[in-house]
């Protein structure tokens, strides 16, 4: 194996598969990097089991091979060298040799027929959005998904095509994400839970363009395809959410308000309530709702914070105790100048809602305040 690559090319390329490198595995060869030639093309290819990446880069291929490289090792060398090309071969040592200007590194490398095919996929539903659509969506959503591996259905999000809209649901157990987007094309109606690593992985690689990225759901299996860069991840067992009746209806307190300026009062009161660790828990803030006007205090061993927004009110006068980090994590990705704010009694969740449309709902949970 013999190729000529531009070092930008190459380390777009690693930088799209590094993260389907296993991290804890008792076969060496996954931790490798597998590429990879075909004609004048590389495929560089990494699967940890759960998730593979694909990923093919246009190059110079000066002779036809294959074999797989220790992907951290491989991709640190390939960071640190000139930007100009790149010359890679696989000389008659099986030792890798990669040659820029004055520099020449040879790594040792593993049999590429012991690495693992990605799974075939009989895609059964599919659908095509494109890829800022989707990188948005991810984004409004991801921050909500479950780190406990005790509910492994909610570490990943909820893919729902109905009526033709593409709804993607991130849910924790104390708050909820739904974002929301009216598809170009027809589709079926179906759904599938995908892991938010995997999430993350996409959200990675997709670009912020119009171009678009077609996503092939199987039985147990997800497929995410672009031009150049193919993705496949096992999708999640288990019930999800029934989201539609988690997420209430009605409200007796509403306001209307500056989403910058809320905004605002939470990242400065949150110095005090988050001010060591695990303080964000034992000391929530308490939302005071009167007429026009919301107040928002802290009162903890370090010290006090209050601050007020005039807002326009709607309803009963209320009290309640929030986590202001799950506050800030739905404002900070909601780019609309304001919201509504809905809250029902004080110990039932509130939701935050665009003034006009459903394009998005983040409904947080109370806490109970100490007297």
């Amino acid at each position: 194996m013999k190729i000529v690559c531009e070092k930008e090319k190459l380390l777009k390329g690693i930088n799209s598969v590094i993260n389907g490198v296993s991290s804890k595995t008792t076969m060496p060869v996954l931790e490798g990097i597998l590429i990879e030639t075909n004609d004048n093309e590389i495929k560089l290819t990494t699967y940890d089991l759960e998730i593979g990446i694909e990923y093919i880069i246009e190059c110079n291929v000066e002779k036809q091979g294959n074999t797989v490289v220790n992907a951290i090792m491989f991709s640190e060398i390939i960071r640190k060298l000139p930007d100009t090309e790149i010359k890679i071969t696989l000389n008659e040592n099986n030792l890798l040799e990669i040659e820029c200007e004055g520099s020449l590194y040879k790594l040792a490398t593993m049999n590429p027929d012991e690495f693992p095919e990605l799974p075939k996929i009989n895609i059964d539903n599919s659908i095509e959005i494109e890829q800022n659509l989707l990188k948005n969506m991810i984004r409004k959503t991801i921050f909500a998904v479950s780190n406990e591996e005790n509910r492994p259905i909610f570490t990943g999000c909820l893919f729902e095509i109905k009526d033709n809209k593409l709804n993607v649901v991130a849910v924790d157990g104390y708050r909820l994400a739904l974002k929301t987007n009216l598809l170009n094309s027809k589709s079926k109606d179906f759904h599938a839970v995908i892991p938010g690593k995997t999430l993350n992985e996409i959200n990675k690689i997709i670009l912020d363009s119009f171009d678009t990225i077609k996503v092939g759901i199987s039985k147990n299996q997800a497929l995410f395809e672009m031009e150049n860069c193919k993705i496949v991840t096992r999708l999640l067992d288990g019930e999800f959410l029934n989201y539609n009746n988690a997420i209430p209806s009605q409200w007796e307190t509403r306001i209307r308000v500056n989403k910058n300026n809320l905004q605002n009062c939470f990242e400065r009161i949150i110095l005090i309530s988050a001010s060591t660790i695990e303080k964000e828990k034992r000391y929530p803030v308490k939302i005071s709702i009167e007429i026009g006007k919301v107040t928002i205090s802290c009162t903890n061993q370090t010290g006090d914070a209050k601050e007020e927004i005039y807002v326009s009110t709607e309803g009963k006068n209320l009290e309640s105790g929030f986590n202001p980090r799950y506050f800030l994590d739905a404002l900070k990705v909601i780019e609309d100048e304001e919201v509504f704010i809905e809250f029902g009694t004080n110990i039932s969740p509130c939701i935050i809602r665009p003034i006009d449309g459903e394009e998005y709902a983040y409904m947080i949970l109370p806490i109970r305040m100490k007297d």
